[in-house]
């Protein structure tokens, strides 16, 4: 593949990256106002900068072996680009001088899978403008500026979580969110557990998918409930009075906010007594199972494979919990599983997958 120089003429100055994230908990919670639990994985994206040697933006894909070139008479990009052009667009309303730019896009997050790809390519872009501009900006706001990038410009009314979690998390630790109030708290893994996380093979777009209407739906059922968001009820009661389908989905948040708060809980206690116990780690792996029941069945962003490849991983021995992962319609899952066996897992469960007709791959851990 051409390197940097080779695609636009001019060295490249500096780069950043950002990484892919997985959530354990906590889906279609964040444009909720509620909480999340997400972390990072090893997948990056990586951004090369520089100046651009006349008065258009140039960005090039490595994956897609695609160049745009951007000017003021022909912005708002369509795909990879649009990501880039939107947080130097939110950047410029903020009042920052932004000039003719090169940006070099390089990933390993897989695309389509629900790990955030586009997050991580807006905070690897917004750092590698902070450094190369000596932007002030920190870390919140570069999740804050990328959230209005993918909304204004991608066209996406996604939560926070995605970019705070590239932002702010790691791939040894937790990220416990609230996303109204921003406040966070990092958090261990469970003491005996790693993820495995599983592309089911069925790619998913976020703005082509029900992700808009689910969100409109859960603010008709706030209205209707007469609260701010669904993050202000905590009883799954008080949506009985609902109609269909905005009972099911308000359950769905309500429920969910409340397994993050419970899992949380969880962690905590793991941390204070240093205990390996098998009990909390199956209780955290029944709230991952009922998760994903609720986004299957109450939220309806299920597909059959994600419900088969789930379903293998929640039978399997080693298994505590298994739920899918990102927005749904698609994509990836996550699971919950005894420390050291999520090798030997994920290769028994691929092989029945594909038995069952499916073609999957093992995201994390990540294969050398």
């Amino acid at each position: 593949m051409p390197n940097f120089e080779q695609i636009f003429g001019v060295p490249q100055q500096t780069q950043a990256s950002a990484p892919g994230r997985v959530n354990l908990l906590g889906e279609h919670t964040d444009y909720n106002d509620g909480f999340v639990l997400p972390t990072a994985i090893p997948q990056r994206t990586i951004v090369g900068l520089g100046y651009s040697s006349d008065s258009q933006h140039h960005f090039y894909s490595q994956e897609l072996d695609q160049k745009v070139s951007i000017s003021e008479k022909n912005g708002n990009p369509e795909g990879f680009a649009s990501y880039i052009f939107g947080c130097i667009q939110v950047l410029e309303r903020d009042g920052y001088q932004i000039p003719p730019l090169n940006l070099y896009v390089t990933s390993s997050v897989p695309m389509g899978s629900g790990l955030s790809s586009s997050a991580a390519l807006e905070v690897a872009t917004l750092r590698g403008l902070r450094q190369l501009l000596n932007l002030n900006i920190d870390d919140i706001q570069i999740a804050q500026f990328g959230q209005q990038a993918e909304i204004q410009y991608a066209g996406v009314q996604c939560g926070i979580m995605d970019q705070m979690a590239s932002s702010l998390a790691d791939t040894n630790s937790m990220l416990f969110l609230d996303t109204r109030t921003l406040e966070r708290r990092v958090l261990p893994f469970p003491a005996g557990a790693e993820i495995l996380v599983i592309d089911s093979g069925v790619p998913r777009t976020l703005a082509g998918s029900g992700y808009n209407q689910r969100r409109a739906e859960c603010e008709a059922a706030a209205r209707l409930l007469q609260v701010k968001a669904l993050r202000d009820i905590a009883d799954p009661h008080a949506v009985e009075i609902l109609p269909e389908p905005l009972r099911r989905r308000a359950r769905h948040v309500i429920t969910e906010n409340n397994r993050v708060l419970e899992a949380v809980k969880i962690v905590e206690t793991f941390h204070q007594t240093s205990l390996h116990d098998e009990t909390s780690l199956h209780r955290f792996g029944e709230l991952m199972n009922a998760s994903h029941a609720s986004l299957r069945d109450d939220y309806e962003v299920s597909v059959p494979a994600l419900d088969t490849l789930v379903a293998m991983l929640q039978e399997t021995p080693g298994v505590f919990g298994a739920r899918l992962t990102g927005a749904g319609f698609g994509g990836a899952c996550v699971a919950l599983v005894e420390e050291g066996k999520a090798d030997g897992i994920a290769s028994n469960i691929l092989t029945r997958y594909e038995n069952a007709g499916y073609k999957g791959n093992i995201l994390v851990p990540e294969i050398p």
